[in-house]
């Protein structure tokens, strides 16, 4: 098989639930022995951001209920709104939850992180030359989870350290730091090879801009 094709073509596709941030669907695809039936978690995808300063990575307490426990994280985000751009995705979440902006940026990386049964792919940035003037962004209030955020500024070889004896446990942010680690710069225009066919139904249906977790079809 060639790099890029696919033999697994699907013959049939059913939507079985469809909330604000997920969706899933039972698609049937041919296999190699036979029709299979695999239920796929429809995701918006996401953006990340390392922000560094005087050599210390910021990093965020948040409680996740999906494991039920407070994670060491670094600021991130769905791609929800309408036909934004993930750099200014990026540029927001820090904004939203990090409280700054940055005037440099480079691309760390892409991690897929659950391709067994979802579609989600998170881009993760790294931020430089920060401030403190947020004055293009309309910040909202926090609510939930994001009311209750820890934020503190970590040594890099102490965010090493943390992923290597297990304290960070967050696939995002393990990636994240372990590309600090060795040092990856790339260009933030590579192209973001994500798919969403979450976005891709309800884009149709909004204006840019739009929150599309506002969009929910059953």
């Amino acid at each position: 098989m060639t790099s890029g094709e696919n033999p697994y073509t699907v013959e049939d596709s059913e939507l079985l639930l469809d909330c604000p941030i997920l969706a899933v669907r039972r698609d049937t695809i041919n296999t190699s022995t036979g029709p299979a039936k695999r239920e796929i978690l429809e995701h918006f995808s996401s953006v990340a951001v390392a922000a560094l300063r005087d050599g210390k990575l910021l990093m965020i307490r948040q409680y996740r209920h999906g494991v039920g426990r407070y994670l060491w994280e670094i600021p991130a985000g769905l791609l929800d709104m309408a036909g934004e751009h993930p750099l200014r995705a990026a540029q927001r979440e820090l904004a939203e939850e990090g409280g700054f902006a940055a005037a440099r940026w480079h691309l760390l990386g892409d991690v897929v992180t659950s391709p067994g049964f979802a579609e989600e792919m998170c881009r993760i940035y790294k931020a430089e030359e920060l401030s403190e003037d947020l004055s293009t962004f309309d910040i909202p209030v926090p609510e939930g989870e994001e009311a209750d955020i820890d934020k503190e500024w970590v040594e890099l070889s102490q965010a090493i350290e943390w992923v290597k004896n297990g304290t960070v446990d967050n696939a995002i942010a393990v990636a994240a730091i372990l590309h600090l680690a060795v040092g990856t710069e790339r260009c933030v225009d590579e192209g973001y090879n994500y798919h969403s066919s979450l976005a891709e139904r309800r884009a149709p249906k909004a204006n840019p801009g739009d929150d599309m977790k506002l969009i929910v079809e059953c």
